[in-house]
């Protein structure tokens, strides 16, 4: 059977080797010389070999047999691997490094997570992180493959997703996007039925329309657009208008409108999305808390 070894013991022989007596090793250890010679003991008997050569006098130096020669670097090594793991796993644990991976809708990537992740990682500069934005499906479909510890999303139909759990962090209402010259640009609010005279443009999130009143507008849409630059560049074009979040309208933009569809006023409910039997790392549990937080404080 193999020895199995305690740091601790480890630590205790390396330092009688190289300050070359018990009496030192023992004040670096702040325990007792006796307590220092039964744990070399204890690791010689562990070894089947002596370690130190015997003294003849007690003021002599303490000197390393030819197996404890061997064997000095050997501590060493396993010491300096110890203590690595136990630094890295304790940063791990106060989120200072490691590798965090989350996805998000692009409303809130662009204007939501830049200035939280500032924030969160300027005590941590050796975190990494890897950052994905793409439309709610997408970010469920990695949370599920595990490709990522949590999403920001929307979670369509939340009963449809028992193995998920979801905290709602925003909430945003659906509007009309159109170019600021366009006919419906001077209304201050808009009924669903105003837009069936304008040529529509749907996209990623025309789905929050489906259970609302202004469903019939999902099958009168005669592009559909994914991307979002694209989408943009194409309102800007007078292409058509679109329906869009709050959070997912342009805000910088000079050329487009938003105007809050009021009838039926539709919410967009967003936030935290992991799976609910998977443990977190400690740095995606503190991003969330942190989140978390500043919401509350926002809010307060």
């Amino acid at each position: 059977m193999l020895p199995e070894f305690k740091i601790a013991q480890l630590r205790h022989f390396v330092w009688v080797a190289e300050l070359k007596g018990f009496h030192a090793a023992a004040e670096k250890a702040h325990r007792t010389q006796p307590a220092i010679s039964l744990s070399i003991r204890d690791l010689e008997n562990k070894l089947g070999e002596a370690l130190f050569e015997k003294r003849n006098a007690k003021t002599a130096k303490t000197e390393l047999t030819p197996f404890g020669q061997h064997f000095l670097p050997k501590a060493k090594e396993l010491i300096e691997h110890h203590d690595r793991l136990s630094e890295d796993m304790a940063l791990l644990a106060e989120h200072k490094t490691g590798h965090l991976r989350l996805a998000s809708v692009p409303s809130i990537a662009s204007q939501v997570l830049p200035d939280l992740l500032q924030r969160f990682i300027a005590g941590s500069p050796e975190l990494h992180i890897s950052f994905f934005d793409d439309n709610s499906d997408a970010v469920l479909k990695m949370v599920e493959n595990q490709q990522v510890d949590f999403g920001i999303c929307h979670l369509f139909h939340e009963y449809e997703h028992t193995d998920k759990d979801f905290t709602q962090i925003w909430e945003d209402q659906i509007g009309v996007v159109c170019p600021q010259t366009h006919p419906l640009a001077d209304k201050t609010e808009l009924h669903w039925e105003a837009l069936q005279a304008h040529r529509l443009i749907s996209n990623g999130t025309s789905r929050l329309l489906e259970d609302s009143e202004a469903s019939p507008l999902l099958g009168q849409s005669q592009f559909y657009v994914s991307n979002m630059i694209s989408l943009i560049a194409m309102l800007e074009a007078g292409f058509g208008i679109t329906t869009l979040p709050r959070y997912a309208f342009p805000q910088e933009s000079e050329t487009l409108r938003f105007i809050p569809l009021t009838r039926p006023t539709v919410l967009r409910r967003l936030g935290i999305v992991k799976l609910r039997e998977k443990s977190l790392t400690p740095p995606a549990q503190a991003l969330i808390d942190f989140i978390l937080e500043q919401n509350r404080q926002a809010d307060g």
